[in-house]
Order: C-alpha cells, then structure tokens, then sequence
C-alpha cells in the first residue's frame, strides 16, 4: 500500500556542529601545522580585540566548514588549517563549536590558511563538484570550495618545503593572486594586518612561518615575546637606576635622600 504524503510535515531540520563529525579520521600530516596554528593565533590577540571589543569574533584550526548535506558528512566539508570568521559569538548557543556550519552560521570566514605539506597541488585543486562521478566519494577541490562555494575573501597556502606564500583575493566572482608589497608581505585590508614569512625559533622549531605585521610593517608579538620584551625594558630601567645610584655615591651623594 503507498504510504500518503502529509502536506503539513515539517522537514527535519539542517544538523548542526553538534550533530556533524568532527574530525575525517585522518593523522595532523606535519609536526610544523599545532604550533603554526597558535602561533598565528598568540599574535594576533590585540589585533583582534581592537577589531572586536565586543569578543564576537571565532578562530578555527583543523575544524570543518560545512558547506554541503552530504552522505558521508565529511564530504560536504573543508578543514583548512587556520581560519579567522569575523562578527560571530565565540561560541554556538552556548557551547563550543566543534565545527563550523555555514547554514547555521551564515557568516563566512574572512580568511582561510592552508599548511601544504605536499606540493600544493591539493591545496591549489580547482575540480569543481559537476566534474565528479555520480554516488562516488570523492570531493571537489579544495581550491573550487573556497572560491566558488564559501567565497572566503582571502585565501592563503603556505608551502612549508619551499616556503612559498601565495595569497588570493576574491574578486568578481574569482580568486585572484595578490602580489606581495615591498616589505615582502600580503596586504590583508579587511583586518588591517600582513601576512608574511619570519625566520625564527617558536616552541623549539627554528623554521620560516606565517606571521602577521600590522599595516606600517611591525611585527605582531605573541604574549610571549611581548613580556620577554617588558622583561628586558624593566631590566635596563634597573640597570640604568643601578649605574646613576652608583655614579651618586662616587660623589658623595646618598641616592636615598634625593
């Protein structure tokens, strides 16, 4: 007997983060992409809480943007490795996210960063969804995701092997290759920020990694680094107290009295 059709029914709704995998299942591919993650992160704090007084702003590393109801779910997600969504609250109805669902969220996020441990190519795969076999598992390039179905604004991929930085802007429709500045960086002018690469040792790796510097070419400090620098300035005031209080008493002088 067929089963009649009520009208009236409610579809079920979209599922949400809490409702969708959180993870693909496969390994982190180098020990360079958990602290690049923070790294950018750390650094770029203060930048944020001018940006966003009100807190309402998310970072997401190695999370999933839903962007499609497939089956299996993963296949309607991306992970890029480091992704900043301006003007959404920190968390979701309370809780925290455990991916980020465009059909809740709405808000797409303004940048997105991808670590290439390969060649890029994965990253640079521009094979859109109407070229892939009915039913099968495969997924559209990453590249065709970001452009042509999120649009995230910016979108940047760090080759670590050659420490390559390419960084794109979407423009009518496409991405397009920004070229760097003179300092060497990438203009990112909705955060007011660059985004370059920094020779240096964070958390025991001497590497190049992604940096951030603000629009007059300074370089964003982690927490870290800015107390090492008070550390330093307190320092020297001691030391300049010090050789003055010394100095004085060469003359004769009690620096306790002055």
């Amino acid at each position: 007997m067929t089963q009649s059709l009520n009208p009236t029914a409610v579809p079920p709704a979209f599922p949400d983060h809490t409702q969708l995998p959180d993870s693909d299942g496969t390994f982190v591919k180098n020990f360079l992409a958990h602290p690049q993650s923070i790294l950018l992160t750390d650094s770029l704090e203060t930048t944020l809480q001018a940006l966003h007084p009100d807190g309402q702003y998310a970072i997401g590393q190695d999370c999933g943007i839903y962007w499609r109801e497939t089956d299996p779910p993963e296949r309607g997600a991306e992970a890029p490795d480091w992704f900043y969504v301006p003007n959404v609250p920190p968390l979701f109805d309370g809780e925290i996210r455990r991916s980020y669902v465009l059909w809740r969220e709405y808000i797409v996020p303004l940048i997105a960063i991808e670590f290439a441990s390969g060649n890029g190519s994965e990253e640079r795969d521009n094979t859109p969804l109407s070229r892939l076999p009915e039913g099968g598992n495969q997924k559209p390039g990453k590249f065709w995701v970001y452009e042509q179905i999120i649009r995230i604004p910016y979108y940047a991929i760090y080759t670590i092997k050659t420490s390559e930085l390419e960084v794109y802007n979407w423009v009518n429709t496409r991405y397009r290759r920004l070229e760097p500045n003179d300092r060497g960086h990438y203009p990112i002018d909705l955060m007011g920020v660059e985004l370059g690469i920094w020779e240096g040792s964070y958390q025991n790796q001497t590497q190049r990694w992604l940096r951030w510097w603000d629009n007059q070419g300074n370089l964003l400090l982690t927490g870290s680094e800015r107390a090492t620098l008070e550390r330093q300035r307190a320092d020297r005031e001691q030391q300049q107290k010090e050789r003055l209080a010394a100095y004085l008493r060469s003359q004769g002088i009690d620096p306790d009295l002055i």
